[in-house]
């Protein structure tokens, strides 16, 4: 007979009917249940109907591995290493796929997100850090997904669009989004699926057209290879797979499906279904980023223009290598990145507003929160528009600087989700165990080096100046101080739990 202390922990931490949930009840998609609760998770069976119902979140989610700043590190490591990173793609997409796991196993058990969670586990101060450093990933995210969708309206207009027209066209997609809130998640999540469908086609079509060596392709997933010539594009593949706010992100969506907390293996079939469909889902942005690493192989690879492309010039490269054919391949280029432009800054303020409401626990409405979301991502945008619209040299360096910028925010989502899944007064029994603990945090602690190795690159060919270089080692000192902060009090609090909970089992307390 268990004792009252281990029926407490074998649920994990429930919503406060008052509190401010990330979906309404009304807004929630019903699961439909099986006829007897009484039954055991692996008596289950496997239901096609369940497993659509649960079907939407993890695409959301995967847009972030397709965004503008994905393609152009796809089509970089593409034209300069080759086929060679090819399973370097594969691997930092498993790696991506089990920190989202984690977030939605997170959501799932506990039935609140990332931000909530962190608004309530750490002082003040150190919230308030936290949610400064979610905003600034989030606007550097939103800016180079806004200029993506300019270029791309820019392209498919033949250039009679400017840039800085195109950002404001493209800030009108948080009014589509409020639009298509009000008619049901799943609505959303349908126009979602049309977005990613659109990328998949379009770059299939220019796969087709390109027709790069199977056998090269083959071997660039199987065979492991790296060289000194490619270190920079094996981070950059690695570094943009990890999104900050996705991490976020995703523990709020898995919340749009109704699961009765209560029941144990009403949250294990849960967290199955999102594990099946996070990986399908995955597993197609690996799909659709393959097809653009190869074309920009096949055609660039080994030539002089290797080096020198970029979002911007990429669709004019693709023209002059590949020609028109039926279909311009100038145009299916700019028809992909257009969709994936459009779904990434829908999805950046869908983020926005469980960041912003999350760690500061606002009582706005939606469409005020989402408005403020935009705002601080669009302003910016535009004044990169129009200072840089004519150059495109300058528009790369700008993209390096925003690559930076989230490269330096990764810690301060993955290193409080791990330590929150760990937690059993968060988790209850679904805290992840030892052997997923040690390998969540080795994957974890390779993409935070690997994102610092870019950080130590970047500023060590970038800046210059006595002034600039007392800042920026000040500024490391705080950055790395506080990232120790938070791995100390995940440490101390794990240990002071276990240590409770060891008096509890010896009757000490």
């Amino acid at each position: 007979m268990p004792t009252p202390q281990e029926q407490e922990q074998e649920q994990p931490l429930l919503l406060d009917p008052d509190q401010e949930t990330a979906y309404d009840e009304t807004e929630k998609v019903h699961i439909v249940g099986i006829d007897s609760d009484s039954e055991a998770d692996d008596a289950m069976p496997f239901s096609w109907r369940k497993l659509w119902l649960f079907t939407g979140p993890g695409f959301l989610m995967s847009i972030a591995f397709l965004d503008p700043g994905n393609l152009e590190g796809d089509l970089q490591a593409g034209a300069i290493a080759g086929y060679s990173l090819l399973w370097l793609l594969l691997l930092a997409t498993a790696m991506g796929l089990l920190v989202q796991l984690l977030a939605a196993r997170l959501g799932v058990a506990t039935g609140r997100h990332l931000a909530e969670l962190c608004r309530e586990e750490y002082p003040t101060w150190a919230r308030m850090v936290l949610w400064v450093m979610a905003e600034l990933a989030l606007i550097g995210a939103d800016i180079q997904e806004v200029i993506g969708s300019a270029i791309a309206i820019r392209i498919l207009s033949n250039g009679f669009i400017p840039l800085w027209a195109g950002v404001i066209i493209t800030a009108f997609d948080c009014f589509i989004f409020l639009f298509l809130e009000n008619y049901g998640v799943r609505k959303l999540e349908a126009v979602f699926a049309v977005l990613i469908a659109t990328m998949a086609l379009s770059f299939a079509w220019m796969f087709g057209d390109a027709k790069p060596s199977g056998i090269d392709l083959l071997l660039g997933i199987v065979v492991p290879k790296l060289s000194s010539r490619t270190i920079k594009q094996a981070v950059g593949v690695v570094g943009c797979i990890i999104m900050p706010h996705n991490v976020f992100l995703h523990s709020a969506l898995v919340q749009s499906r109704e699961i009765d907390h209560s029941k144990k293996f009403r949250v294990q079939e849960a967290l199955k279904y999102y594990s099946i469909e996070s990986t399908i889902a995955l597993f197609v942005s690996f799909i659709i980023n393959l097809f653009v690493t190869t074309v920009f192989a096949k055609g660039f690879y080994g030539t002089g223009l290797a080096d020198n492309i970029g979002l911007e010039n990429a669709g004019a490269y693709l023209q002059e290598k590949y020609g028109g054919g039926i279909f311009p391949i100038l145009y299916i280029w700019g028809i992909g990145l257009l969709a994936a432009g459009q779904s990434s800054t829908i999805t950046g303020t869908y983020a926005g507003q469980f960041i912003m409401g999350g760690f500061l626990d606002l009582r706005l409405k939606k469409w005020l929160r989402a408005l403020i979301t935009r705002s601080c991502a669009i302003l910016p945008t535009i004044v990169v528009a129009l200072m840089f619209d004519s150059s495109e040299g300058t528009l790369d360096v700008v993209n390096e600087w925003l690559n930076v910028l989230q490269s330096a925010q990764i810690p301060f989502a993955l290193i409080p989700l791990l330590c929150l899944v760990s937690k059993e007064q968060v988790m209850g029994t679904f805290r992840i165990g030892p052997i997923l603990k040690m390998v969540a945090w080795f994957v974890a602690s390779l993409v935070i080096v690997i994102n610092g190795y870019l950080l130590v690159d970047f500023f060590s060919s970038e800046v210059s100046g006595t002034i600039f270089t007392t800042v920026m080692l000040v500024l490391t000192a705080a950055y790395i101080g506080f990232i120790i902060y938070l791995i100390s009090r995940g440490i101390t609090f794990s240990t002071w739990c276990g240590l409770r909970q060891s008096k509890q089992a010896q009757g000490i307390e």
